[in-house]
């Protein structure tokens, strides 16, 4: 079956390539925004494609972009992958990123062509900066090894020596995407790296109990958005003052629960995904549409406000 693709764009108009996009707390936290980003007179519209799209139907949202003049531009989320293998030979550029990790979270159009950005790595930065500002020669726990789990591996990566952790252990059902991870991450700065395999329903618990004080657990299994779960069991207990960050912000969050149920007597830090999405969202805005949107200070915490509010 033929995707259908949304009419030509009445005025300036960003897409969202993504699975079941109408549901997405972008449209009402777009809305919020407009005013604020002097974007009023643009629009954001969703794109759905399933997980099983074609090559086809990827190159069709490419050149759509294309040849649409008021259409500006896209975020990407589950099919980032999947779209730069289909459409690579139609980018006009690519970021170095982009190069890198072989995924295109932005589409931009720009006067020669689309342009294909990976932005998942800065934003990922951002995120991690605002809820854990100093990961210095802490361990890290990185539960799942997908595109998300791979851009924040990749910036622990490029942090510089005084700034990196200790140790970072990477965990997949998949032997693949430890290899990808692998392949795309150096160690710098003394930083160790190890990658476990589990199986598909064993827990993580016996490499929570490893962790020292003070460590980073991230849950990027999908796990509590795309189906329902935790890796870990409710018998888990986390490392004292450690930092434990959900990487969605809706579904049933079952490790979001977990942490948050231990936070007090283990003195814990939680955070879900939500600034993550704000700091993803403005990011790809901002090459979209060409606009400066800062990314810490009074004017970002006015953008984070408004976009919690219209949550």
């Amino acid at each position: 079956m033929t995707v259908s693709l949304p009419e030509a764009a009445g005025r300036p108009t960003m897409y969202f390539v993504g699975v079941t996009t109408a549901g997405s707390a972008i449209h009402s936290v777009f809305r919020a925004w407009q005013p604020i980003l002097g974007l009023q007179n643009a629009s954001l519209v969703g794109i759905d494609l399933p997980l099983d799209a074609t090559a086809e139907d990827y190159r069709r949202v490419v050149r759509f972009i294309d040849e649409d003049p008021q259409s500006r531009g896209a975020l990407v989320t589950t099919h980032k992958l999947r779209l730069f293998d289909a459409s690579r030979d139609l980018f006009s550029r690519l970021n170095e990123d982009a190069r890198a990790l072989s995924e295109v979270s932005c589409l931009v159009s720009e006067p020669r062509g689309v342009a294909g950005l990976a932005l998942d790595a800065v934003t990922s930065g951002l995120a991690l900066r605002a809820i854990a500002a100093d990961v210095s020669d802490r361990h890290v726990l990185l539960m799942g090894a997908g595109g998300a789990a791979l851009a924040l591996a990749s910036h622990l990566s490029s942090l510089p020596r005084t700034q990196a952790p200790a140790r970072v252990t990477v965990t997949d059902i998949h032997q693949r995407n430890l290899d990808q991870v692998q392949e795309h991450v150096a160690s710098r700065g003394g930083t160790g790296w190890r990658y476990v395999l589990l199986g598909p329903e064993e827990s993580h618990d016996h490499l929570l109990a490893g962790l020292p004080a003070g460590s980073l657990v991230v849950n990027a299994t999908g796990k509590g958005k795309d189906r329902p779960g935790s890796p870990l069991s409710d018998a888990a207990l986390f490392p004292r003052d450690a930092v434990c960050w959900e990487f969605n912000y809706r579904g049933t969050l079952e490790f979001l629960h977990q942490a948050r149920a231990q936070a007090g007597a283990r003195a814990l830090t939680v955070h879900d995904g939500w600034i993550y999405f704000v700091h993803g969202w403005t990011r790809a805005i901002a090459e979209v549409f060409d606009v400066h949107i800062p990314t810490e200070g009074p004017e970002f915490d006015r953008i984070a406000t408004a976009a919690r509010d219209a949550r």
